[in-house]
Parts: C-alpha cells; sequence; structure tokens
C-alpha cells in the first residue's frame, strides 16, 4: 500500500470512465489503480449494469465493488445539453475519457473527437467497442461473448468430440481492458513528446485474437487449422488433469523436455525417454494416451498433497486445480499479497484482488472499494466551478 511519502506513479492523472459493464470501466479501475484520479460517470437513472451483476450482499452489487474501487462516482445524462456542458467542462480538465458507446453516439450528442479535443487538444479519447469504430461490423451491440466466438477461442476450447466451449467469466472483456490500459498509457507517452491527443481505437474482438497465439500465421502459411484437444495439447505430451486418490484433481505441464523426463522418472516410465519420439514435444503428443496412462495411474494412488510435493522435489511442473475457496488460502498468494482486504462504509472489511502487480518505490494501491450511485456528484460539480443552484437546477431537469 502506498504510504505518506511515495507518489503513486498515475498521480495528476484525471479519467473520466463515461464506459459501462467491463473492458472499458476495468481499464479505467487499472489505472485508478495506480494513483490516477477516476471519475465514474453514470447516467441518473441507468447506473453502470456491473453494480447488478453477479451476488449481491444487503443490496450492494459485490462486483461493482471490485470495478468501482479507487473511482469517485458522478451522475450525469450525457444526452441533454445540460450533460454535455458538465461533460465538456470536464474534458477541458481531464486527461483521458474511455467510452464504450456505439460509434456515432458521441457525436449524435455533440461530444465527438472535434467538439472533446477543440476544449482539450491533449485529451487522450479511448473508445473501446465490440467491433471497433470502422468496418461492416462497427454499429453492432457487441459483448466479450461475441469476442471469445469470432475470435477463434471457443472453436479450439473443449473436447474433441464435444461443442465450443465458452468461458464461464468475462474473458475478452478482461483481456481487452488489459490493452486498454496498455494503450492509454501508450498514447499518453505519444503525447509527452507531440504534446497532442489522440483517439484510441480499441475492438474488443481484437486483444483475445492476439493472444490465442499464431493460428492465423500456421493457417496462412501450412492451411493448419488447430482443432479442440480438451486439457490436452498438440504441442506436448504429457499435459493434462489427473485426479488424485482424495477425489482433488492437479494440472501437470511438460513444454520443457527436461521436465518431459523428469516427470517419467518420477512416475517410474524411465524407458519411455528412450523412445525415439520423446525427444520432441509434438511428437509426444501423437503418444498422449501412453503418457497420460502413465501419469495419471502414479497420480490416483496418491493425494493430491502427496502429488504435488513429489512433483516439487522432482523439480517437475505441477499445480493443484483450485477453486475459490483454495486461492484465498493458497500460501503464494498470501505471500504476493495477492488477495487484499479493503474496509468498505457499506460492507465493513471485503477482500479482493489487489493491484495487478508490484512497482518497488511507487505501489498502486486500493484505497476504497466501490462507492454508491452518484456518491461524489456535487463534490466534484462544485471543484469545477458550479454553483449550488446551477447543481439543484441539474437535478431537477433530471441531468444529474
Amino acid at each position: 500500500m502506498t504510504g505518506p511519502e511515495t507518489t503513486p506513479p498515475l498521480a495528476g492523472l484525471r479519467v473520466l470512465d463515461i464506459a459501462t459493464l467491463f473492458a472499458g470501466p476495468l481499464a479505467a479501475t487499472m489505472l485508478g489503480d495506480f494513483g490516477a484520479e477516476v471519475i465514474k460517470v453514470e447516467h441518473p437513472r441507468k447506473p453502470d449494469p456491473s453494480r447488478g451483476h453477479g451476488p449481491s450482499k444487503d443490496g450492494v452489487g459485490l462486483w461493482w465493488k471490485l470495478l468501482g474501487r479507487n473511482k469517485r462516482t458522478l451522475t450525469l445524462d450525457l444526452s441533454g445539453p445540460g450533460g454535455r456542458d458538465v461533460l465538456l467542462r470536464l474534458a477541458a480538465e481531464t486527461d483521458v475519457i474511455i467510452e464504450n458507446f456505439r460509434p456515432g453516439t458521441l457525436e449524435r450528442w455533440g461530444l465527438g473527437w472535434e467538439e472533446l479535443s477543440a476544449v482539450n487538444p491533449r485529451l487522450v479519447l479511448t473508445r473501446v467497442t465490440g467491433f471497433g469504430q470502422t468496418g461492416p461490423y462497427a454499429h453492432r451491440p457487441g459483448f466479450g461473448t461475441l469476442a471469445e466466438a469470432m475470435s477463434g477461442f471457443a472453436a479450439v476450447t473443449g473436447e474433441p468430440d464435444g461443442p465450443p466451449t465458452l468461458p464461464p467469466f468475462g474473458l475478452a472483456d478482461s483481456i481487452a481492458a488489459l490493452a486498454t490500459a496498455y494503450a492509454v498509457m501508450t498514447a499518453l507517452a505519444g503525447r509527452d513528446r507531440t504534446g497532442g491527443g489522440q483517439v484510441v481505437d480499441m475492438a474488443i474482438i481484437e486483444p483475445i485474437l492476439t493472444v490465442l497465439g499464431p493460428q492465423p500465421l500456421w493457417y496462412d502459411q501450412l492451411g493448419y487449422v488447430q482443432p479442440r484437444t480438451g486439457n490436452r495439447s498438440r504441442n506436448n505430451a504429457p499435459r493434462n488433469t489427473y485426479r488424485a486418490c482424495d477425489g482433488h484433481w492437479v494440472a501437470v505441464s511438460t513444454s520443457a523436455q527436461s521436465v518431459a523426463e523428469r516427470v517419467m522418472r518420477l512416475v517410474g516410465r524411465p524407458e519411455l525417454i528412450e523412445e525415439p519420439w520423446f525427444g520432441a514435444g509434438s511428437s509426444r503428443a501423437e503418444h498422449a494416451d501412453e503418457l497420460d496412462e502413465a501419469v495419471g495411474h502414479w497420480i490416483a494412488r496418491r493425494t493430491r498433497a502427496e502429488a504435488v510435493d513429489a512433483f516439487e522435489k522432482a523439480e517437475a511442473a505441477i499445480a493443484p486445480i483450485q477453486d475459490v475457496r483454495d486461492v484465498m488460502e493458497d500460501p503464494q498468494y498470501r505471500a504476493l499479497g495477492t488477495i487484499a482486504e479493503v474496509d468498505d462504509p457499506e460492507l465493513g472489511p471485503l477482500r479482493m484482488q489487489n493491484v495487478l502487480f508490484r512497482l518497488s518505490e511507487t505501489p498502486g494501491s486500493i484505497r476504497w472499494a466501490g462507492r454508491p450511485h452518484g456518491a461524489d456528484t456535487e463534490e466534484i460539480l462544485t471543484a469545477l466551478g458550479f454553483s449550488a443552484p446551477r447543481i439543484a437546477e441539474l437535478r431537477e431537469e433530471g441531468t444529474l
């Protein structure tokens, strides 16, 4: 946690988060974790839907406590002249705006790049949409699920004889959030050189394609289409999940040749190392049935703890397959401080994921969890120079 003697690396950076749900808002959260002043703008009568996603406690959405951390909250209807006026006033004193409206929406409200850059030439306008700002799909509604389907992720996920499989969480959105935070910092670095801001066009369908690896290259050069292989890999073996005698599961990986050899010695099958096909991961993968049987049989006669301990002593790669209960108690996560406790005025102590990484001199921190809808509206507008009567007027007309 940052102390009084350290200044977070993004202190002094102001970010307006006018996006909803996950990719854009999560990128803003990541910036806020390292000191950026993030103002979350929500519609007065339609809060960010993440406040109602997933389980809640005492009527308070828990996902929002994570996604809204380190953000001040402001209510504002951008579609009317009062909201436009407030946003332009904010934009004049802001470094980054993150939005995810369908292309053309901000322009229709008189809040496009032309108007925003006119009040602040140094602004970075970050546009996060399902399909990007151009192209035949640009105006379609886009969600992470569609990116997981379109990118090829679902096509390669699942058992060989089963259907394509979608993840049970916001994978594409989260990957896009990481990419968006990176894009924002890259654009700001460009601003340091040129003095001018610019537009970031982030399509959620693209970052997930990048993390899927060289599939386009394989297809381009070889016509190769990666099939579904379940937990196995076409690039190495043994690589799978295995059940221990106590009913728990482990995952084994042998991406390195030396590790594959250690595994086979450990499970009592050193003769397989001498087979001509054992010398390369791709040819080992062609013998996955035999290798899986050897590893699976050995693990099935041991508890998960016994298997993990033996693999660790043999310097072979293994990990327990953990659910969230295990994660919360895992000693490695504890040593890293991966789960942080935050005191929340609404719900009391909360445990959630900590900031993404550790910096030795200017660390990030969770200063507060997600705040109530519009909690900071009057404070923010007063600081902008709006008088109390004008704020009351904006409330009366439904702008706030």
